[in-house]
């Protein structure tokens, strides 16, 4: 380590011009002190950014020099393998385009052969029946609710539902670290709490605040490094983790990768080797069709796999979106998981974990329940949900999420009605045969009016609440984060490029069309007002247009934008947003 400097102004990232914080000398004070720390601890490879205002005592809590020096270390490990993954996505994309060609199982993998199984998990994941997800840590409100359900578990968001501005990142880490530690008031002691089912970001993600070797460092890097080094021990002492959530892998490699770095925070922490556990979360459609090997370069680290309708649906057109062939249709009139492609996918999830005797969970039910019971509404939707995750209990998962907690306790008795165990590995599907092409078989459809603008509001409507901080939105009685915003920006990239026709007009989907039907967007005055939706406040309107302005840009690029999150961390616009808000 050679050079260090830890900054309340580096670069435009750390100006403060205009936003003078009132706690100014506490704010230069915790800089001076983790600079004068880490020099004593000879980190002299990093730069760090200084608190936002108002946040010293979460900053100090969380980026201690200790801590800081770990996840130096950890990024120093494993930056130039993170590297090689990103560009291996790239080469095998490129590959793929270049041939025309399509993924396929492979044979001669060592996980194909033998009668393995997962590591053996703690008594607290043996039930995985309902999790709540999307739960930002940085909203404590939200937080603390979920942490007085009666989940089984909270999938803690510094992924999909999650806007990862500096503000909201130390905010989470250090909410996490409070519940953890038993700091935290109005909820239950952490032993009693539904388990926290951490999910860091993505491997496409950065955190702009923290640089090795001159380097803005790996987004979940940061974050599990941090949250491993604060929490694994105490998780462990009573049982309740460290566990997680894994975003967005697309192969074994990334899988043999994530386990290295287990071992490795295991080894540096003196914890015992494969205690830490995580659910890997099968959302690109390359990661399908390598299930077993996922698993099996984490046996020692795994709980299972999940399933993701939106992300997963995504990722087609990530990878196939320029082949006519590959159209997806209206999403929500012709896309759900009775879809061949996604009940095939989903039963090969189920089939591959119980194999290795493992949890299969299901996706989150994104839908919400109206705000009082006499609501017309409220026995409808209610039974919408249960009739779905119905459906995939008896296709046999052993759990799923949903975001509304008052679904909670309505799914759990589903559970306890159809299932008379903690989880359904006997359901083993030997009889399902599950082909490549089943993977793949585009579901039938076709593109409609009415869907490409809802996917136009729910993009544009995503981008603002970035924008604003704010990592989800609530929308025609469902929550709404990245993974629709996903679904949604591809779906009209994709209609744009091959010039789909709308079923309803037989109206080609235009540059044009789409222009038209934005501007509608930023017009519309009046936003439904019922539990669940949001209002754009009226000094917010310039925001609005700003997030209209982007999302044409995003949807009109030749080349398609891998993930509309790591476009957006990037944009000057978004950035220039966050230094106003801090």
């Amino acid at each position: 380590m050679s050079k260090l400097r830890v900054s309340s102004s580096y670069g435009r990232f750390w100006q403060v011009e205009g936003n003078i914080c009132r706690s100014w000398d506490q704010k230069e004070g915790a800089v001076v002190s983790l600079q004068r720390e880490l020099k004593k601890l000879g980190c002299n490879n990093l730069e760090v950014k200084g608190p936002p205002c108002g946040l010293e005592n979460p900053y100090q809590t969380v980026l201690t020099p200790e801590a800081v020096s770990f996840v130096a270390r950890l990024v120093e490990e494993f930056d130039s393998e993170v590297e090689a993954i990103l560009r291996n996505r790239i080469v095998y994309k490129l590959e793929l385009d270049k041939t025309g060609g399509l993924p396929d199982f492979k044979v001669d993998h060592e996980s194909l052969h033998g009668n393995w199984k997962v590591g053996q998990l703690p008594q607290r994941l043996m039930c995985r029946h309902v999790d709540l997800g999307d739960v930002s840590p940085s909203n404590t409100s939200h937080f603390v609710a979920a942490l007085n359900s009666s989940a089984q578990g909270i999938q803690v968001d510094f992924d999909d539902g999650h806007c990862p501005t500096w503000s909201n990142h130390l905010k989470g880490l250090y909410n996490v670290y409070l519940i953890v530690h038993d700091k935290l008031k109005g909820v239950p002691s952490i032993k009693d709490a539904p388990i926290l089912m951490l999910r860091p970001r993505a491997w496409n993600m950065v955190e702009h605040s923290m640089l090795v070797n001159g380097k803005e460092v790996y987004g979940p890097l940061f974050d599990f490094g941090l949250l491993m080094f604060h929490n694994a021990k105490t998780l462990l002492d009573i049982e309740s983790g460290p566990f997680f959530y894994l975003s967005k892998l697309e192969g074994k490699l990334e899988a043999r990768l994530w386990d290295r770095i287990f071992t490795w925070c295991e080894k540096e922490l003196s914890l015992p080797y494969g205690c830490t556990k995580a659910c890997v979360l099968i959302e690109n459609v390359l990661a399908a069709f390598e299930m077993e090997e996922i698993l099996f370069e984490l046996r020692h680290h795994t709980m299972g796999l999940n399933c993701g309708i939106w992300d997963y649906s995504s990722s087609f057109i990530n990878k196939f979106g320029h082949r006519p062939e590959f159209i997806l249709p209206d999403r929500n009139k012709y896309v759900s998981m009775e879809s061949d492609f996604l009940k095939s996918y989903m039963n090969l999830v189920i089939k591959t974990c119980h194999k290795h005797s493992c949890h299969a969970t299901g996706g989150m039910a994104a839908l919400l329940l109206p705000p009082s019971e006499n609501h017309p509404q409220y026995d409808p939707v209610m039974q919408k949900v249960l009739s779905a995750k119905w459906n995939e209990i008896e296709a046999g998962v052993d759990g799923f999420l949903v975001y509304d907690i008052r679904l909670v306790k309505p799914a759990q008795e589903l559970f306890q009605r159809l299932v008379p165990n903690d989880n359904q590995w006997l359901v083993t599907k030997s009889d399902v045969i599950v082909r490549a092409s089943d993977l793949l078989k585009k579901p039938s459809g076709n593109v409609t009016m009415a869907g490409l603008k809802h996917n136009i509001k729910v993009g544009i409507l995503f981008i603002h609440a970035w924008l604003m901080g704010q990592g989800h939105f609530y929308f025609n009685g469902a929550v709404e984060d990245s993974a629709t915003a996903e679904i949604s920006r591809s779906q009209v990239w994709q209609w744009i490029r091959h010039r789909a026709r709308t079923e309803d007009s037989n109206e080609v989907v235009t540059m044009a069309t789409v222009h038209t039907l934005v501007n509608e967007v930023v017009k519309e005055q009046y936003w439904f007002q019922e539990k669940g939706s949001q209002f754009i406040k009226s000094e917010d309107k310039q925001q609005l247009q700003t997030a209209a302005e982007i999302f044409e840009i995003v949807v009109t690029k030749r080349d398609f934008p891998e993930f509309i999150t790591t476009y957006l961390n990037h944009d000057s616009t978004f950035l220039s947003y966050q230094e106003k808000l801090n």
